[in-house]
């Protein structure tokens, strides 16, 4: 199955592309555990805050679950994303979304970006997703941070936090496949919209309304 045959992949590996999210600033334990029994359920992935990756890992073993670094911001010292990605993987996070310094990508300050990427790709063996915001940047920008993060051994690129203007459109996933693997995030709220994404490259979706997307698959029953 290749990353173009979207509309195509079975219920189970359509599911497996989504990480199913939740990362608001209320968002409660409870909120974690309804996530981790809906991924259960439907076999999607979690993205979820930091503050819970140790409960979320504990109550979910089976489920993969990606917690972010530097969010939403990702104007964080390089120490605090470094000490982050320690301390999410010692609480048993798969993978970890990190946000690139915008301000500074945006500035041409494209060896401290380097160098705070690759410490922090450096700092555990989890993959890395570089969250770019692209709806923040030019195309110039945006191939920038592609060389960037491929450069520093990110596993991903992806597209937004979902906290800025702007999320996952068909050319920046285009654009960005280029470099990386991608995970379009960011306005992903069908599964039509879900499978635009994969027909236009990305390999992975992330969104809060997983199981609806899930549940517009073709093969779903229920």
């Amino acid at each position: 199955m290749t990353a173009t045959d979207g509309g195509e992949r079975s219920l189970a590996a359509f599911a497996a592309t989504i990480d199913h999210t939740v990362l608001g600033p209320e968002t409660t334990l409870t909120d974690v555990h309804d996530l981790l029994d809906d991924a259960d359920e439907y076999g999607t992935n979690v993205c979820v805050p930091p503050c819970y990756v140790a409960e979320a890992a504990d109550y979910a073993p089976d489920v993969t679950i990606a917690t972010v670094v530097g969010f939403p911001h990702g104007q964080h010292a390089t120490r605090a994303k470094v000490a982050e990605a320690e301390r999410a993987h010692e609480a048993g996070a798969d993978e970890l979304d990190v946000v690139i310094n915008v301000g500074r990508l945006q500035a041409g300050d494209h060896e401290t970006v380097a160098a705070e990427l690759a410490a922090v790709v450096d700092a555990t063996p989890l993959p890395v997703k570089v969250i770019v915001e692209t709806a923040l940047l030019s195309d110039e920008q945006k191939h920038t941070a592609g060389v960037l993060a491929r450069e520093a051994g990110a596993a991903f690129l992806k597209t937004a936090t979902g906290f800025a203007d702007g999320g996952a459109t068909v050319p920046d996933v285009e654009l960005l496949a280029e470099y990386l693997p991608v995970k379009a995030s960011g306005g992903v709220g069908s599964y039509e919209e879900a499978v635009a994404m994969l027909d236009a490259g990305a390999e992975r979706i992330g969104a809060s309304s997983g199981v609806a997307i899930v549940r517009g698959h073709p093969e779903f029953e229920g």
